[in-house]
């Protein structure tokens, strides 16, 4: 696991640089600038874009042919966590440790910020990327598009809002983690697939892969809402409690809710059996960082 951390940490050292590049590019408005860059370098674990690298490697394709999308992936992840943290939805004053967006610059000024993230998201797939295909850039744009609406993280994201202070089904929450969470962690393994031109059995298997992976994380985040601690978590722990939110502890006990977080994972790692084990090990080991991970 040592050694996995240490290849987690260079790439998203990689990740940054780049992240640093594309918006060291934007000055004016000079608060939206900052308030950018704040908001996406404000630590995180890069997980999303350290995936579609994780595909390229793969597939043995040079990094920096998704370095772009990579990129754009963070900033829509970023932007997400900047509007979840506004008084409006989740009201949090710490995102990592340190304070949310809207308590830096200003609630009108994080709503503009987070605007700003996603729109110039999709400026950075057009204008960066180099040596994709148009027709498949295409198809990744409007993947993007549609993973981040309605049909997806917005989507998700609604539904957890009206499920506040209810009791919700199974059903519902499955869709609230699939949507919330779980297509911004397929996005980037699905356009990994895309730009590696994956046959149709290697998609589906990576495709089944991502989803396992991306409930995974999100029953953990339940998980780590009551057991967690605010130093490693880097935000206050029992915020779900607070809103009276329908998650996996409390339709299933925590004990309950490990199995099923370990059912995932083991599923999520089945789902690659297609692929020489000597290819997937990263992916093995980046499965095994999600169940056990503290923060």
């Amino acid at each position: 696991m040592k050694m996995f951390k240490n290849y987690l940490k260079s790439q998203r050292e990689l990740i940054d640089l780049n992240i640093g590049y594309y918006l060291s590019k934007l000055e004016y408005p000079n608060v939206i600038a900052e308030g950018m860059r704040y908001s996406v370098l404000n630590g995180g674990k890069r997980l999303r874009p350290i995936l579609l690298l994780m595909v390229l490697e793969l597939y043995g394709k040079e990094l920096k042919l998704g370095l772009p999308i990579a990129v754009a992936i963070e900033l829509i992840h970023s932007y997400s966590l900047v509007h979840d943290d506004l008084p409006a939805l989740d009201n949090d004053d710490y995102r990592r440790g340190k304070l949310t967006t809207h308590k830096k610059f200003g609630e009108a000024e994080a709503i503009l910020i987070g605007d700003a993230l996603l729109t110039h998201s999709f400026s950075v797939v057009t204008d960066e990327s180099e040596n994709i295909a148009p027709e498949k850039l295409i198809k990744i744009i409007s993947m993007i598009s549609r993973y981040a609406g309605i049909n997806g993280m917005i989507g998700g994201q609604m539904i957890d809002i009206e499920s506040e202070k209810k009791k919700v089904s199974l059903n519902t929450l499955k869709y609230i983690h699939e949507n919330k969470t779980g297509k911004l962690i397929k996005l980037p393994v699905e356009i990994g697939s895309i730009i590696c031109e994956a046959t149709a059995e290697e998609y589906k298997a990576l495709e089944k892969y991502s989803e396992c992976i991306g409930l995974a994380f999100q029953v953990k985040d339940d998980i780590l809402d009551i057991e967690g601690d605010f130093e490693k978590i880097g935000k206050p722990i029992g915020s779900d409690l607070e809103l009276e939110k329908t998650t996996y502890p409390s339709i299933f006990g925590i004990e309950k809710s490990k199995e099923i977080l370990r059912q995932l994972i083991e599923d999520s790692k089945k789902s690659l059996d297609i692929f020489p084990k000597e290819k997937i090990q990263r992916f093995i080991e980046l499965a095994n960082y999600i169940e056990t991970r503290e923060n």
